[in-house]
């Protein structure tokens, strides 16, 4: 039996072994008290949410301290991040329960973050610093009814950091580490990453200022080059907040985030000097008023984005977009929850290119015309009974400037039986989503289409979890989702492309599993199983199986060891053969992944050192044919509080 094949039946085995966690992939187990708020926006006891949630929690994340955020979630049940495994520059492709990037939705801080310059209108997670991050929420399963469009497979909802309690607080953070592929011994220091943040309260007023810096060599984009493709990034964050009165707070925040990526000819597969530069800025406000059993909240946030593509296809790509989300929240009694609210959306997107023979850019897109907004008003109830029913329900009508009006809902009834042991807990649901077409497919002048549809998406869930206690939790979801309209980059002959609504409908299934169990004192188990079929048309970099193993012993109150392994069943690629004109498929084989990582923490525990080796037995693999993939590694940093 190979090693590959070894790995996937030990993780499932500890997997049955450590049944032991509700919908959470967090490192600890918490206590029944543990609160939810992404699937309602009330903060509702895991035991009375129907919904598959996993909460990754400011704990968790210092034990994942030199991984960055795509890493992170990617070892989620039922997620996969394609694209963390090879050069730091590579793009990311989101791939949860069969769908894609645009059936993905990220929030930060409560906003919806796209990029409506992207053909997907995706955000790029390579954006994000994971230090400036407090915690995350993932929903799984349509959730266009609280979130809008985008939310068709998963929303990632990320909370970055708040302001210390004291005057001041100052954090350091600094990573130093190797980035070399199975061939490389040499394990030079090739990637650096640091950052700062400062902080604190002062009365009514509280501040937050983070930087954060990576450079990252060594690697090249393709897996027969010869010169290395460097990232390079920057983020900032500033935060200010006041507490005017106990009913009335206010919070605004500005940010920038920038990175500049070298990449090779993925046509060729051949070495290439071209770069990508891509730059955010994002200005936000938070007011919030507080009232008897309720509070009202406004969530807005203006962003422009900037791209340029440096290659033997120059291009320049500008989006801007504004986003603002006004909800009043009512709570009649401990049984009675309900969320009234409406969302707005405006965005625009321009474009240029080089013309063959030409030597300037001349626009392909323009804003004039490359425009929509999106104006949603949206309802949510959620009862929690005395005798353990709880339904969360809700519905959106989205009003979309360039196709009309779309109605979507959902309806989400749960069951919690309590015992002497914890609980248990049954859950079922079915939801619709929509994902807007993006202006570059609407219009493209050369591939889009003005008049495309919506895609519709339609998911059922149902499955069970217990609780015991402060021991062991485990979850079984069995999931089916549908779509409509899905938008495909068709051939309509002679070599001519177009964004089209196709009309078959396809199906995606799967099931997933995740256990957590506290098998002796400091010692604890995470796993989690996830099955996955899709229709062969839509299986592209989508591995039937996928496991996750996790093993945290709290060696002393000071010192964390930590093993994590991961399995990635044989997947289809796809690339395109500059011989013959055509796309050629090729099956990538399974691999698994081993982790090591060690934490320390000195100085009063105002500091913790820790090193990380990534891909311990230096496994050889392909994530993308004919791309790149890291070796064995090896990174050493510190955090300091002070």
């Amino acid at each position: 039996m190979n090693k590959t094949k070894m790995f996937c039946i030990l993780a499932i085995g500890m997997l049955s072994a450590g049944f032991a966690q509700t919908e959470t992939d967090s490192t600890t187990v918490e206590t029944l008290d543990e609160v939810v708020i992404t699937d309602s926006r009330f903060d509702l006891k895991r035991e009375n949410s129907g919904k598959v949630i996993t909460k990754i929690t400011s704990k968790d994340l210092e034990k994942l301290q030199g991984q960055n955020i795509a890493e992170i979630i990617g070892r989620t049940a039922g997620i996969e991040i394609n694209g963390v495994r090879s050069n730091a520059g590579q793009n990311l492709s989101y791939f949860v329960r069969g769908g894609r990037n645009r059936q993905v939705l990220v929030m930060i801080d409560g906003v919806q973050v796209t990029d409506p310059s992207q053909i997907a209108n995706d955000y790029d997670l390579r954006l994000l610093n994971a230090d400036q991050v407090e915690s995350i929420e993932i929903l799984k399963g349509a959730s266009s009814t609280l979130y809008g469009t985008g939310a068709a497979t998963a929303v990632i909802n990320i909370t970055l950091k708040k302001s210390a309690k004291e005057p001041i607080a100052i954090s350091l953070r600094s990573v130093l580490g190797t980035n070399q592929n199975q061939e490389d011994a040499d394990y030079r220091i090739e990637d650096f990453r640091n950052s700062v943040t400062l902080n604190g309260q002062l009365g009514k007023f509280n501040y937050l200022a983070s930087f954060g810096h990576q450079f990252t060599d060594g690697l090249s984009a393709i897996a027969d080059g010869t010169e290395s493709d460097a990232f390079n990034s920057h983020n900032g964050h500033l935060k200010l907040g006041y507490t005017f009165s106990n009913a009335f707070t206010l919070n605004t925040y500005g940010s920038f985030d920038k990175f500049k990526t070298e990449f090779d000819d993925s046509f060729g597969f051949m070495d290439a000097d071209n770069r990508s530069t891509s730059n955010q800025f994002r200005v936000g406000v938070s007011p919030e008023l507080t009232y008897n059993k309720g509070s009202f909240k406004i969530n807005a946030s203006y962003s422009e984005i900037e791209r340029d593509i440096e290659s033997g296809f120059p291009s320049q790509f500008n989006a801007k977009s504004f986003v603002a989300d006004a909800f009043n929240r009512y709570k009649f009694n401990d049984k009675f929850y309900t969320v009234l609210g409406v969302n707005v959306q405006e965005n625009e997107m321009e474009s240029f290119s080089i013309p063959f023979g030409a030597s300037e850019f001349n626009q392909d897109i323009d804003p004039e015309t490359a425009n929509f907004s999106i104006i949603d008003p949206y309802v949510n109830v959620v009862y929690v009974s005395d005798f353990g029913l709880n339904i969360n329900a809700g519905a959106r009508l989205n009003n979309h400037s360039e196709y009309g009006s779309h109605l979507v809902y959902s309806l989400n009834p749960s069951y919690t039986l309590d015992t002497d042991f914890g609980y248990l807990k049954f859950l079922s649901s079915y939801s619709t989503a929509f994902i807007t077409p993006s202006l570059f497919q609407l219009f493209e002048p050369s591939f889009g289409t003005p008049d495309l549809e919506p895609e519709e998406n339609q998911t059922f869930e149902v499955g069970a979890s217990i609780s015991l206690d402060d021991v062991a939790r485990f979850s079984v979801v069995y999931f089916n989702r549908n779509e409509e309209q899905f938008i495909d980059f068709v051939d309509t002959g002679n070599f001519v492309f177009q964004y089209q609504n196709v009309a078959e409908e396809f199906t995606a299934s799967g099931m997933e599993f995740v256990g957590e169990l506290k098998l002796a004192k400091g010692l604890k188990l995470n796993t989690n199983f996830t099955y996955t079929k899709v229709d062969e048309s839509l299986d592209l970099r989508i591995p039937e199986l996928m496991a996750n193993a996790r093993l945290d012993y709290q060696l002393t109150d000071r010192t964390l060891l930590s093993l994590t392994g991961q399995y990635n069943d044989e997947r289809n690629d796809a690339y395109f053969d500059a011989s013959t004109f055509t796309s050629q498929s090729v099956i990538l084989d399974s691999y698994n992944l081993v982790d090591l990582y060690v934490s320390h923490k000195i100085l009063d525990s105002k500091m913790t050192v820790f090193a990380n080796v990534s891909n311990l037995f230096n496994s050889d693999y392909e994530e993308l044919f004919g791309f790149s993939t890291r070796g064995r590694n090896v990174s050493l940093g510190f955090n300091l509080k002070l």
